[in-house]
């Protein structure tokens, strides 16, 4: 049992999902001290000089903090912005690194990939040129 555990703990898998939380959590931490530290009091002048985090209305004996809710909604869309800005830049870096390999070409009838040297497509099987 030691030793299956010890399998699944060194799979690369299992360390990249731990980096990958790791990065995550400090990448949230930044979203956060942007958010707290510039967009909350930016909206809270905006609105009037108001604290936005401890914005808070009281019915009854009930009281709700509505500056908080505002602060944690404005934390989830920048970092949303923020990610979707970093998986689109890593895209773009991967495909281009696709698209440089050599020994791939397209069918020319069906543009399946195909290795460079096939001389028929196994999508389609037409026959093709190798190159």
């Amino acid at each position: 049992m030691l030793q299956e555990f010890k399998e699944f703990a060194l799979k690369g898998n299992a360390i990249t999902l731990a980096v990958g939380v790791v990065m995550g959590a400090a990448f949230n931490a930044i979203i956060s001290a942007i958010v707290a530290g510039l967009f909350t009091p930016i909206i809270g002048v905006l609105i009037g000089g108001v604290d936005l985090v401890n914005a808070t209305f009281s019915v009854g004996g009930a009281v709700f903090g509505w500056g908080a809710v505002i602060d944690a909604f404005l934390k989830f869309i920048f970092t949303a912005i923020a990610l979707f800005i970093v998986v689109k830049f890593v895209a773009k870096f991967q495909k281009e690194e696709e698209e440089a390999d050599p020994s791939i070409r397209p069918c020319p009838f069906c543009l399946t990939e195909i290795p460079t040297a096939a001389s028929r497509c196994p999508a389609c099987t037409s026959e093709v040129t190798p190159a």
